[in-house]
């Protein structure tokens, strides 16, 4: 029970730096990130928050996953629901002004970019589930075993963004940043942790709720 308790609390722990990430870009105010682009696109016209964008959104991911045979876990349902919650909450509590200069802009875009990629360690190494986003890049990865995690990221956030951009949103030297970057940034975090994301074996939501039924009877005993 310890054990799950903390491989959980290590995976809601991601998840927050990872909605971190997300408000840090948005407040970078120089063009934004792929997936906070088509949130805010999709937002736009559908007069739905950003959060519930991309709560709607990881679950039609959860759907390609499904019929991808990827196996779906307890982080990847709080992922989809989380990572939008936690970044709505830290947009109203406004914690930082928009940046009004570029440089600013920039080092705080890069400094998300960094929170996003440790959080996609955290939570994808607690061995839960994948979030939605994540396990596509996983399961692609399977299929595609002599390409780099960091090109297939950036193609699933390439599509991402030429969403967003068609459906009005805003669109920088930041955007472009982003695609570039956030592939590269998140090869080399896992290179530096000496994390494999291939070779993580995750726990079914099946399996997760048996482990924590044995364990409340052992407790029990």
């Amino acid at each position: 029970m310890k054990r799950l308790s903390w491989r959980i609390a290590k995976l809601i722990f991601g998840l927050f730096l990872f909605s971190v990430g997300s408000y840090l870009s948005i407040q970078a105010n120089i063009g934004l990130t792929p997936w906070s682009a088509f949130n805010m696109g999709v937002s736009g016209i559908g007069g739905i928050s950003f959060g519930d964008v991309s709560v709607l959104a990881s679950a039609v991911i959860l759907v390609v996953d499904h019929l991808l045979n990827e196996r779906l876990g307890i982080g990847t349902i709080l992922d989809a629901v989380l990572i939008g919650k936690f970044t709505d909450l830290l947009l109203r509590a406004d914690l930082m002004p928009l940046c009004d200069n570029f440089a600013a802009g920039m080092a705080v875009l890069l400094l998300g970019l960094l929170f996003m990629s440790v959080g996609s360690y955290f939570y994808i190494s607690a061995g839960l589930g994948c979030g939605p986003r994540d396990l596509l890049m996983v399961a692609l990865g399977k299929r595609l075993p002599q390409t780099s995690i960091g090109l297939i990221r950036g193609l699933i956030e390439g599509t991402a963004l030429l969403t967003g951009w068609s459906l009005g949103a805003k669109i920088g030297i930041g955007t472009v940043v982003s695609v570039l970057g956030i592939g590269l940034i998140l090869e080399y975090t896992f290179k530096l942790l000496r994390f494999d994301v291939r070779a993580i074996q995750h726990e079914s939501v099946l399996a997760s709720i048996k482990n924590v039924w044995r364990a409340s009877e052992s407790l029990v005993k």
